[in-house]
């Protein structure tokens, strides 16, 4: 049994060694290292336009202090929520819309126009609006999260759509391929590709988008907690609102990935 644990658990070890040591891994490190130098080295007064910025050290202190408090990872907890129902409202709405607008022409017609004069209007325009439409501002703003992933999802997957070779289609008509058929054996897996970059997109807009709606109309969140920190002129504060913000979109970009690699099985092959 122990020699079994031994043989399963050598191929973890090899690529974890491998991935320690390879030069993708060495780059990203020197890189992250070659940031925080030069952080020091701003904070420290040898780049006057950082001057005002506090050290790392500090930042990192400030860090730990507000990672012993509930209101931190509470503020965590609002925010991933948030993100989370505004960008599966998105994709729920989105992906059917950009598949009926791209395989039906008649319904393009109808909707795109409609669409196109809507799209251009920043997701923040629609704070104001949300605020007096919807009756909390937690719903508000959910729904602001919504806009921002909703259309760049629409977008991707009307590419997607639209890019798909007509010989492919006419091949399987030709074959005798119903439209449902064609729809569900050729349109979708061909567009699970735009599909998936949509989702990649849209999962940072919408924690762009939710952080300014939680400095503008929020109570809690990592934005207000940022928000709060910049009112009380608390600058480590700020960084660490800032730094669990990029963290925060890292994780969800990770995971979105991770769908799309699950949807798209064929790239460990190719």
């Amino acid at each position: 049994m122990a020699r079994a644990a031994t043989i399963t658990g050598a191929p973890l070890s090899l690529r974890v060694r491998n991935f320690v040591f390879s030069g993708q891994f060495v780059r990203g490190s020197l890189a992250v290292l070659g940031f925080f130098v030069i952080w020091q080295a701003g904070s420290m007064g040898l780049l006057p336009f950082m001057h005002a910025i506090p050290t790392p050290i500090t930042v990192a202190q400030a860090f730990w202090e507000f990672m012993h408090t509930a209101k931190y990872w509470q503020s965590w907890l609002d925010s991933t929520l948030r993100v989370m129902y505004g960008f599966v409202a998105a994709q729920l709405l989105g992906i059917p819309l950009g598949l009926g607008m791209g395989w039906n022409r008649n319904f393009k017609d109808f909707s795109y126009p409609l669409f196109e004069l809507m799209r251009p209007i920043p997701p923040l325009a629609w704070v104001p609006v949300s605020i007096l439409f919807w009756p909390t501002n937690e719903i508000s703003i959910a729904f602001i999260t919504f806009i921002g992933a909703f259309f760049t999802i629409v977008v991707n997957v009307l590419g997607g759509v639209s890019a798909i070779p007509r010989q492919l289609v006419n091949a399987a008509v030709s074959f005798g391929a119903s439209p449902k058929q064609v729809f569900w054996r050729i349109v979708l897996p061909a567009t699970i590709p735009s599909i998936v970059t949509g989702m990649m997109v849209g999962i940072g807009i919408t924690w762009n988008v939710v952080i300014a709606a939680e400095m503008i109309a929020g109570n809690t969140g990592l934005g207000r907690l940022t928000w709060e920190a910049y009112l009380a002129s608390h600058t480590p504060g700020i960084i660490v609102g800032m730094i669990s913000i990029g963290l925060a979109g890292y994780v969800s970009s990770m995971a979105v990935k991770m769908i799309g690699d699950w949807l798209m099985p064929w790239k460990k092959i190719f």
